[in-house]
This record gives structure tokens, C-alpha cells and sequence, in this order.
């Protein structure tokens, strides 16, 4: 199994009370720790979004994805670089494969691709986005991945579709990475997504229970059998909300801490369904040491090749990476 991890940027209110004259290098530091010779990590990520979550702060910062992607790829020379997941329609999918072109210069080959369809509606709207239903999302995705892919694996692009048109856009530089830059294909909507990834993607990212992720992965499974493709030749990752602890104990003080911390932003109700998603019984990836490992362990069993790990407490106690690194790591590996 590889291993990577998001770095606060923001959106999960995991800068709150800290300068945003210091969010930089708080970011930097923990891709730099990523970053060391030795690391065990392979990638960091961040998320594609505009306006924190779960409320719509006025005042709190959320940093934009790509111009992180620019900064760490300048100053890490090891760990790969990814974004779960970069949102089709904030950008025309051409100018977006340019751009991450150009990362992928700049980072020496280092960039992974993520992209769905998106979903955050007060953002969409927030900046003038609109907000087209599923379908329509799901059809810009497949359009721009066609477009990306083209652009990657021949340097021009010529395609007109319902919601994109590109009339011989040439692609130079073109990535460094032989055949273009990784394409992870995030969600696991079953009739248009997971078929989308059975043709594109090198990855794929969906979650839910450990049930639903081998439910989700025969249907990829279908899918690229009836193009002819090696299912196993796609990558099945997954993102785990992580708070881990030595014992019980150690891990209700790291919820209730991280409680205390956001509250004051976000408000009893809200502060409510934010802890929750960490106490539910879903919650994979938070528990001891030991339950952790068991947990991962099934979902590896499952087929799951690489884990990202969003630890909300990271930008204020990093001692959740090194006991992560002690004790969870060599066990899955």
C-alpha cells in the first residue's frame, strides 16, 4: 500500500487562529516533512475549493488549489504533488492542461492529476459558476478529460463538444512524465464516473464502507472489462479522515481538542456534524493504533493500493505524523 497526505490549506478550518501571514509556511513546513530523504510518504494533496466547509466563513481563509500546486512543486524535489480533487468546471479543461503542464516542468515530473465533477453548490454559485444537475457536471467531466488526455498524449487538442471546444491548441511544454500526467478520477457514481475511469484513469478515488469500496470496485471492475482493459492496471485509492491516539483515552482528548478549536468558527450546530463525521462508527481510519491497523489491513484485502490521509489536527500538533510513521505505517506496508 502507498501513502500520501492533505496539507491544511484551509477549507476544513485547519488554519484557524493562525496568522494567515504564517499559513505559507505552515503549509510548507509539513510538505518539506513529506519531502525528507527517508520520508515514507509518496504524495501530499490539497483540495479544490474556494469557501471553507462546513460553513461559508466570511472571514477564515480556504487557498486556491493550482497556486499551491506552483509553490510546492518549486520548493519540494521529491514528493508528488496531487489535488483530490480539481474541479472541471472551475476552469476550461485547456487552459487546466496547460497549467498543469507547466507544474509538472516545474515540479521535475512530479504531478499527479485529480478531477471530478464537483458538487460544493454555495461555491458554484458563490462564483458564478451556476450550478448545472449531476448529469451535466458529469458531461462536462468527460469532455475535459478528453481533452487533457489528448493534450498530454500528442501535444495538440481538437475536440468540439456540448460544453467545450478546443479548434488545434497546441500543448508545449508537454508534461515530462512519459504518457502524461497521472489521471486519478475521483468519484464513484456507477454508470458514468467509474466508466470514465475504466478509460482514463491510472487511479481511481471513491470511499464509503469497506463494503461499498468492493461493491464500487466490481463495477470499475465491468467497466474495463468490457473496454478490454487490465483492471489492475487502475490504482483504487481512497481518502480516510485520521485521528489516531495510543489509547482510547489519547484519542477522545485529540477529538475533544480539535472540538474546542473549531467551535468558535463554526457554531454548536455545525460543530456538531463536524465531530460527528469523526466519532461515527464510518469513521475508518480514527481509533488506537491497533484498531487502525485493522481497519486498513481489511480495506488493503479489498484492494485498496494507496491511502490519503487528512489528519485535522496537523497544522498545530504534528505528533499524529510521527506515531502514524512508528506505528501504523510499517504495518502496512
Amino acid at each position: 500500500m502507498r501513502f500520501g497526505y492533505f496539507v491544511p490549506q484551509g477549507w476544513r478550518h485547519d488554519l484557524v487562529g493562525i496568522d494567515p501571514a504564517e499559513h505559507w509556511s505552515t503549509m510548507h513546513g509539513l510538505a518539506a516533512h513529506a519531502d525528507r530523504d527517508g520520508s515514507p510518504w509518496e504524495s501530499i494533496w490539497v483540495y479544490d475549493h474556494f469557501h471553507t466547509v462546513p460553513v461559508h466563513s466570511e472571514t477564515e481563509a480556504t487557498h486556491e488549489a493550482w497556486s499551491l500546486m506552483s509553490a510546492f512543486a518549486a520548493s519540494t524535489s521529491r514528493v508528488r504533488l496531487g489535488q483530490m480533487c480539481t474541479c472541471m468546471a472551475y476552469r476550461n479543461p485547456a487552459y487546466l492542461a496547460k497549467v498543469a503542464a507547466t507544474v509538472d516542468v516545474i515540479s521535475g515530473g512530479r504531478l499527479e492529476m485529480g478531477i471530478g465533477a464537483g458538487w460544493y453548490e454555495h461555491e458554484w454559485r458563490a462564483y458564478g459558476y451556476g450550478f448545472p444537475d449531476a448529469p451535466e457536471r458529469l458531461r462536462m467531466l468527460r469532455e475535459g478529460v478528453e481533452i487533457m488526455h489528448q493534450a498530454w498524449a500528442t501535444g495538440r487538442a481538437n475536440f468540439s463538444g456540448e460544453h467545450y471546444t478546443v479548434d488545434g491548441a497546441i500543448f508545449q511544454p508537454q508534461p515530462l512524465q512519459e504518457g502524461g500526467i497521472p489521471m486519478w478520477v475521483a468519484g464513484g457514481g456507477e454508470k458514468v464516473t467509474l466508466k470514465i475511469a475504466a478509460k482514463y484513469a491510472a487511479y481511481t478515488n471513491f470511499y464509503g464502507s469497506p463494503d461499498e469500496f468492493s461493491h464500487k470496485s466490481e463495477v470499475l471492475r465491468g467497466h474495463t472489462d468490457r473496454l478490454g482493459r487490465d483492471f489492475d492496471s487502475i490504482v483504487r485509492s481512497a481518502n480516510f479522515n485520521t485521528v489516531i491516539g495510543t489509547s482510547e483515552a489519547d484519542v477522545a482528548a485529540r477529538l475533544e481538542r480539535l472540538e474546542a478549536r473549531v467551535a468558535p468558527y463554526l457554531g454548536t450546530g455545525a460543530t456538531r456534524r463536524f465531530i460527528g463525521d469523526y466519532r461515527s462508527h464510518a469513521a475508518i481510519a480514527v481509533g488506537t493504533v491497533d484498531q487502525v491497523i485493522e481497519r486498513l489491513l481489511d480495506m488493503k484485502r479489498r484492494g485498496l493500493g494507496y491511502a490519503i490521509h487528512y489528519f485535522p489536527e496537523l497544522a498545530f500538533d504534528t505528533s499524529v505524523l510521527d506515531l502514524y510513521e512508528r506505528e501504523v505505517l510499517p504495518a502496512l506496508r
